[in-house]
Formats: structure tokens, C-alpha cells, sequence
């Protein structure tokens, strides 16, 4: 079982257009892929937990997403296309937020096994400017992933216990 500690999202900045961040989950590899990919898991964790309409998920090199997650303050819309989709290892893909347009960034997402049947998460943005990047951080970026990251705890407790 992992613990409370490795729960949490580790965020480091490699350069000064990256931010890292690493999280263990405890689940099999194939599930977390599944998390990420398949449109009614991610709607049930994605943008921590809220609301969210998938307008599109085209999970295909070339594919386009776009997501609108509802909250208390209103709505936000997140669009990109997918660069790389190699199972269940590895997705590239572009990210931009409707309210920053034209600042974009490319996420790399590795999906690694991390033993005793846990998946260990890297997730690498790289931006065009370091203010962009900076932008990201202080958008609040860690602690909303975290909360993301903690419902998808709750949706893969729920396929574990399904299998």
C-alpha cells in the first residue's frame, strides 16, 4: 500500500520552461492508462473531480480534446491535440487553456510500474517562455492537479475493486 507520502505530487522545475511532477498511484499500469484514456474514466476525475464535458477525445496521434469542467466560479475550456500515444507508456500532447489563448504547452505523461502492482506517474510540460511557465504555477497548477489527482485515486480504488 502506498503511503500518505508518496501520495503526494512531487513538483520540481528541471529548466526554466519545465515543470515536472511525479505522483505513485496505487493501481496496475494498464488501469491508470485507462484512467487517462478512456472518455467516461477521465470525465469522472479530470479537473478535480468537477463537472466536466468531454467535447472531444480522439485518442490517436493527430487527435483532438477538448474539455469544459464546470465549478463554482463558472466554466474553463482546455483543448490540444495528442503528438504520441504509445500504450500504455506514454502520451504527448499539446495544452492550452481558453483563458491564457495562444500560450501553449506540450505534456508528456509516463506511465511507469512502480512494483507491488503501483504505476508512478511523470508528467513533463515544457512552455515557450519561462513567464508561461511561471503563469502555470501561480495559475495554481500543483494543487489542482493534486485534487485531480486524488479523485483519480477514488475512480481506480473503484475499477480495482471491479476486477
Amino acid at each position: 500500500m502506498t503511503t500518505d507520502s508518496a501520495r503526494k505530487l512531487e513538483v520540481t522545475l528541471p529548466s526554466d520552461r519545465e515543470i515536472r511532477m511525479v505522483r505513485v498511484f496505487d493501481a496496475p499500469r494498464d488501469l491508470v492508462w485507462r484512467a487517462h484514456t478512456e472518455a467516461e474514466m477521465l470525465a469522472k476525475w479530470w479537473g478535480r473531480g468537477n463537472k466536466l464535458d468531454i467535447e472531444r477525445f480522439e485518442v490517436e496521434r493527430g487527435g483532438h480534446w477538448r474539455f469544459v469542467e464546470h465549478h463554482e466560479g463558472g466554466q474553463d475550456g482546455f483543448e490540444g491535440r495528442f503528438g504520441e500515444v504509445t500504450p500504455p507508456e506514454r502520451l504527448v500532447q499539446t495544452f492550452e487553456w481558453d483563458g491564457l489563448p495562444a500560450h501553449v504547452a506540450l505534456n508528456t505523461t509516463v506511465f511507469e510500474e512502480a512494483g507491488d502492482g503501483r504505476t508512478r506517474i511523470i508528467a513533463t510540460s515544457i512552455f515557450h517562455t519561462t513567464e508561461d511557465r511561471d503563469g502555470m504555477l501561480s495559475s495554481g497548477v500543483e494543487t489542482g492537479l493534486s485534487q485531480s489527482y486524488a479523485a483519480l485515486d477514488s475512480v481506480l480504488a473503484t475499477l480495482a475493486r471491479e476486477r
